[in-house]
Order: C-alpha cells, then structure tokens, then sequence
C-alpha cells in the first residue's frame, strides 16, 4: 500500500464504538441523508470526529451498511492506542441511500455501471490504467454529505466512505474509502489510520504485490521507524527508536531492527517484524504506537477547560481546570506557586487558593495537565502540547471575589447509555462554586469504595472485578449546602469467551492440567467464535507460537470461512497467510522460509465491545511432514497377503486379509485401515500407519524416508531399526502396541508430545516413548 497523491492502495476506515459521551446517540434526517450519532464524548469542535459514509447501500441495504460499520469500529476499538483514547473521538455514521446496489468496476458484479450517491468504483474509478483494488471516490460528494455532521469540517475529522462489495480494496488518504464487507477491510482502516493520522509510511518489501523490492540507495529516512544505523549506532547517538530496543514488541518478537521497508527489501530496516504497517492483523508495534498516541492527543486540548485565565483573580477562591479523560488511564494534575510545587493536591483538578495563604501582593498560579501514558518514552513528545498543557492565572490577594454558586448539577460524565469495561477510567465533572469544593463519594453494588486518586475519576482496574455486571455510582456532594447529585452506570466484568473448532487432526490428546494437543500430517483449518453476555459483536484473536496477537478475521477471501495454516502459508493475491514456516503468519511470497513442521502452541482470546479481554486459552498443534505422493490406492477389501515392490501404495479404509510386506525403494501409506497380518518393510522409502490396525507385528529397518506411526494399534511387536530418515525423525505418536522396540535409528524416534501405550516392554532408543 504506498503512498501517492494521498492515496493508498488500501482501505482506510476510521472508526468507533457507541457510547462513550455526554448523551445518548440520537438519530436526525438531514437532507437526503440520515446522520446517525455513533459516540459523541463532547462538543465536536473540541474532538476528533470520524465519519463514515455509505455508498451503494439502496435502502434495503442499510442494515448492511450498519452491520459493516459495527464491524470496522468493534474492530479498531481493540487496537492501541485507539483504544485508550477511544474517548477523544466522536463517531458519526452518515447512511446515503443510492439508487442500485454496489459500485462501479466490481468484478464481483456483472455489470460493471451502478448509480450510486459518491460514485465510488474499483480500478481507480473504472480507470484502466490503475490497480484493481484502489476504491476511488468523488471526494467534492463525500465531503458535501460529511458537512452534515454537525460541527463537524475538514480541519477536524477523517472522512471514511464505505462500499458496499466484498471486495478488497480502498484507498487512504484525506478521503478514504474501504470495500464494507471484505474479511480485511477493517483491518485496513487502523494501517490507513497510521498513514492518515500517525504520518507512518509502510514497512513492506514490495510495491506491487508478488515483486521483490530492490536495494535502498539513498541517506538516512526522514521516517521515524525506518533506519540504516545499526542498533548500536542508534544507543550511540540517540537516534530513532533508541528508547525502545529490547523491548518486547506489541505485535510479536521484540523491538530491533529488522530489514526491510519503504518497499524495498534491502538496505533499509524497520523496528519490529510485523508490525500492522507490514503485516495486517497484528498491532502497532511501540515506536509506531507512540507517534500514534501523539497524532491522536494533539487533535484535542487535554486541557479542555476551567477558570478563566485572562485576568487577575482573587486568593479567595477555588480554581479549577478541566480535563479530558482516557478510558484507560488518568491524566495527571499538579499545582505551582510561583513555580514552587503545591504539595498533598492528589492529583485533584480544584486547588483552593485560601489554604495557600499567600502573602499581601500578586502571585502566578500554574495547573499543569500531564498524560503519563506509557506509550511514550520520548521526553520531546511527552512534553509537547499534544500530551501537557499548562494553564497560569495571575493571583492578586487585594481582589475579592464575587461568590457564584450555580445549582449543584453533574455537567458531564462518562456515558451511561451502555455498560463500561471492568478496567476503564470512569469520571464525573460536576458544576463548581467559587467558594468550595463539591466532594465525589463512589460506590460499587451499594457499598463505598476507596479512591487514592483524583475523587473526580475512578480507575475501575484497581477494584480487580472479575465476573457479572455491577452498579457503580458517583455523588456529588455540595459540602455546605448538603445537597447531593448522583449518576450510575453498569459495569460489565465478565470477560468473553472464545471456542475454537479445528479440522479433523490425525491424532488428538488430551490431558489433564495441560492443551490439548492435536497431530495433524496436511494443512489444517481453525474457526474461532467469541461469546459474551450481550448481544454485541467479540473480537476474536490468536496468537502463534507467542509471535504477537493477530486478529481473527476468517480467511482473506472469506470471512465466514476458517483460517488456514500450512508449513509455508498461502499465497492470496500475492500476500502469504497462514504460514507456519519462519518469518511468521504474513510474508511476502518471494521471502526466504523454512516449512513450519513441528509443534506450535496457539493461543486464543478475545475482547468485548466495552474492551474487556478474555483470558487466553491455548492448544498445541503439531504439524508433521505430508505422507508421498499415492500411485496407487486400494480401498475397501482385499483378500490375501499384499507385497509392495515400487512405488508408494496407499490403503484408504481398506481392509487388507493378509499380510504386507513392503521391498526396497517402495513405500506403503496406511491410513483408516486393517491388515490382517503382519507388516515388514526393509529399504522402504516410506512407511506410515496412520489411524489404522495391525493384527500382527510391524518391523520397519532401513527406511530412507518417513517412518512415521501415528493413532494406530499393532496387536503385536512394532520394531524399528536401523532407519536413516535425514532431518525428520521417526514419529511414535498415540500408538497402542503389545511392545515397542528401537535401535540404530538416525534421527532418534519421537512421539510428539503423545506417548504410546505399550502394554509390554519398551527398549532401545524407544524406552520413553
């Protein structure tokens, strides 16, 4: 997806979650057009709007066009620094109803022409020249009907315009489009987010997928996370991402420097090894996190408000300042007088000037308003107005202040029209006298709860809730009147679960305390289906092998087909998935990598729409190397002994009355199937019992390829011997035999992690298996 003329061969969807506001949503018909408020968290002219547009939605189609932004928000909620600061946004959905359905050139319709609102169409806009998958859109439209989200403009919100195709596509940029429905478009919207928003450039290898980038010739990136100094050199002068080596990394591995990016695939290295600005699914890694934290915080003052600065006050009052609230954390609040630090404030946003007791004169009182995140390591980004804000009033102890004291009344709050996570940080701000501080008391389910921190905000982390649903309330106390104000909300702790069905494996076992452990000898599949106790969508993830969590999105040309995992992944237009080899699940197709066979362990989780993350579960899959080539199958029953001279044969449910013996450079595949007899096999090419029975005694010498066992029962003596089968050991893996024996094998036998029932003597190289 590279960047030219503010575009990007990609979708880019901005996007967010109902709820965290001042007020309910509530929907208005404007024009032709209807303006659905999505989340507002405040006056847009004091956030980051988002606007998402449909076009080539008839009305019919508006419940498709509502599921698909469901989607593409749910989705980015789940990402950081998104969701952190998912309380800096408001969300506007704009439904545009057009005359047919689709767009123009969608080689997913026959016709290539439809009369639609923005006329949004692939190829560039049916331009021959251009790649299928850019998604134009008539941007003088998008912007006329994105004017119609109320104070919303072009200097304060992103303009997302989604179509209505299952095709991959779209484009990011000032105006940026996204096919609605693709298995990968909402994992689009927060890489174009990072182009759009954060000013990242892209870490791939290549410009046109498939093609190898080259070698880069030039000096030292102006990119914040694309280098050519070593690590070293980086420590030595400071430089790039310097602050971050060694960590590690969000979306897998840890952060250090990896080659590769700006297209190119030489000469020029990136911070992390799939970071979502190489590989989509995973996260942001650190470096690019930060500079997202930033682009986010400098949209909004997280100084929003308070007591007038523009003119002397009186040191016989209360100042205060209002600040903005991320979901996840507090933002700090300290004191100055006359640049000496006013101890004991515990973090409060009021300092009562009468406590002071300031000597006869004038005076500079400074509040400053600090976002501790750790998401920053830079001091020059920490102390930039995106992340601190200071606010200085001049005191004169010979004015005397006017008492004001409006009704006691919560003037905004976290939204209450839907539940808040078990980890958010919910807040209260209430109307303020001139001459005292109203207090804050909260309660969960009845019963008073401690609050070290600002009284103002509650971190609900603290509290460690762990299951069901609570009522937390705030009251507000005017502490001369004794008049009180109260707000509630409902805590959702429960965390969602996440199940997961595989495709049928060769051998499965399970034990207690520990995953269960599946064997499987071809490409295997993975469905992941969240639950929760609402309605609302979970986002599900995995995790291979503790590379970094990847969302799970069904499988790029399907979202409602399972992933794939094979030893060297799958090439969809021209990007690698499911790769079990090295590298990881997303390479290009032209990297260097080993087949993945093995055990790998995968984890699983997910996270609600109010963002709480489940635990993880976990099972291991083992993948073992394909059984040769059939040349000739028998299936059903055959009578008699079976003699193997070349070739690979291969029994399918078959039901073999006598005996098989296998002679040198032939191979035998047994797979669901019955001999009678006994099996021998001497110079064998390959030799694999796979889910079938044996009456008799299996021995195997001199093997030059597999040799491999796996769910079977020998009702005999299963002897291997004097087997070189190179780098992949024999495999012993959940066989039932009346004894086992083993020497001269070159590797040592395995069994995977799944040892055999022996109901007699082990030996040899096979003792503990």
């Amino acid at each position: 997806m590279r960047v030219r003329a503010g575009f990007c061969v990609a979708a880019m969807v901005a996007a967010g979650l109902v709820g965290v506001g001042a007020a309910p949503a509530v929907a208005a018909d404007v024009g032709s057009a209807t303006v659905v408020p999505i989340q507002v968290t405040g006056n847009p002219a004091e956030r980051f709007n988002l606007v998402l547009l449909g076009d080539g939605y008839t009305e019919a189609d508006l419940p498709t066009f509502r599921s698909h932004v469901d989607k593409h928000l749910n989705t980015l909620w789940t990402i950081e620094p998104f969701k952190s600061y998912r309380s800096y946004f408001n969300v506007y959905a704009v439904e545009i109803v057009s005359a047919e359905s689709g767009v123009d050139c969608d080689p997913g319709l026959g016709d290539p022409e439809r009369d639609t609102v923005l006329d949004m169409g692939f190829w560039g806009g049916c331009n021959p020249n251009s790649v299928q998958r850019l998604l134009a859109v008539d941007g003088t439209a998008a912007n006329a009907y994105a004017d119609l989200a109320a104070g919303t403009n072009r200097g304060n919100r992103q303009l997302v315009a989604l179509a209505n195709s299952d095709t991959y596509g779209g484009a990011g940029g000032v105006n940026a489009t996204a096919s609605g429905g693709n298995a990968l478009s909402a994992l689009i919207s927060p890489h174009e987010l990072g182009h759009s928003l954060g000013g990242l450039q892209d870490e791939y290898d290549y410009y046109a997928r498939g093609v190898a980038g080259d070698t880069y010739e030039g000096p030292e990136p102006s990119s914040t996370h694309h280098t050519l100094l070593t690590e070293q050199q980086m420590r030595d002068t400071r430089a790039k991402w310097w602050r971050w080596l060694g960590e590690p990394s969000e979306s897998g591995g840890q952060i250090g420097r990896y080659e590769g990016g700006l297209y190119l695939q030489k000469g020029v290295w990136r911070p992390s090894r799939h970071s979502m600005m190489k590989s989509l699914g995973f996260y942001f890694d650190q470096v690019a996190r930060e500079q997202m934290t930033e682009r986010i915080a400098s949209r909004v003052d997280i100084l929003a408000g308070g007591t007038e600065a523009g003119r002397p006050i009186g040191a016989d009052q209360v100042v205060r300042v209002e600040t903005l609230h991320p979901v996840s954390h507090e933002l700090r609040v300290t004191w100055t007088v006359d640049g000496t630090t006013v101890a004991g404030t515990g973090n409060a946003r009021v300092l009562d000037l009468r406590t002071l007791r300031l000597t006869p004169g004038t005076h500079t009182v400074t509040a400053t308003v600090t976002d501790p995140t750790p998401f920053v390591r830079d001091p020059a980004v920490r102390e930039s107005p995106a992340l601190t804000q200071r606010r200085t009033w001049t005191v004169d102890t010979g004015l005397t202040t006017p008492v004001v004291a409006e009704p006691l009344a919560i003037t905004t709050s976290t939204a209450t029209d839907r539940p808040v996570g078990a980890r958010d940080v919910v807040y209260v701000e209430s109307t303020h006298p001139t001459d005292r501080i109203p207090a804050v008391a909260w309660a969960l389910d009845g019963r008073p709860v401690a609050n070290p921190g600002h009284d103002g905000d509650l971190e609900l982390a603290g509290l460690g809730l762990t299951g069901g649903t609570h009522r937390l309330t705030a009251t507000v106390t005017d502490p001369v009147t004794a008049e009180s104000v109260s707000r509630s909300w409902t805590v959702d702790a429960t965390r969602p679960e996440v199940d997961y069905d595989l495709s049928e494996p060769l051998l499965t076992t399970a034990r207690p305390g520990k995953p269960t452990e599946y064997v499987y000898n071809r490409p295997f599949t993975m469905r992941l289906t969240g639950a929760d106790d609402t309605a609302a969508e979970v986002t599900a993830e995995f995790r291979l092998d503790r590379d970094g969590w990847h969302n799970y999105y069904g499988w790029p040309t399907d979202a409602q087909a399972p992933f794939l995992f094979t030893a060297t992944g799958t090439d969809v237009d021209g990007l690698v998935y499911g790769n079990l080899g090295s590298g990881g699940l997303s390479v290009s197709p032209f990297a260097q990598r080993s087949p993945g066979y093995g055990r790998h362990t995968v984890e699983y989780r997910g996270i609600d729409a109010v963002g709480n993350v489940g635990t993880a579960g976990e099972f291991v899959a083992t993948l073992i190397p394909p059984p040769p080539t059939c040349t000739d199958v028998v299936s059903g029953r055959r009578a008699g002994a079976l003699v193997v001279t070349s070739g690979v044969t291969c029994l399918r449910a078959a039901t073999v009355t006598g005996g098989v013996t296998v002679r040198a450079g032939a191979a035998l595949v047994v797979d669901r199937s019955s001999i009678s007899g006994a099996v021998a096999a001497t110079g064998a090419t390959a030799v694999e019992l796979l889910n079938s029975t044996v009456r008799g005694a299996v021995t195997v010498t001199g093997t030059t390829g597999h040799v491999t066992a796996v769910g079977s029962r020998v009702d005999g003596a299963l002897l291997l011997s004097g087997n070189d089968t190179g780098t992949t050991a024999a495999i012993l893996a959940g066989n039932e035999v009346v004894s086992l024996h083993c020497s001269g094998n070159s590797p040592a036998p395995v069994d995977l992690g799944a040892p055999n029932t022996v109901r007699g003597a082990a030996s040899g190289q096979c003792r503990g298996l």
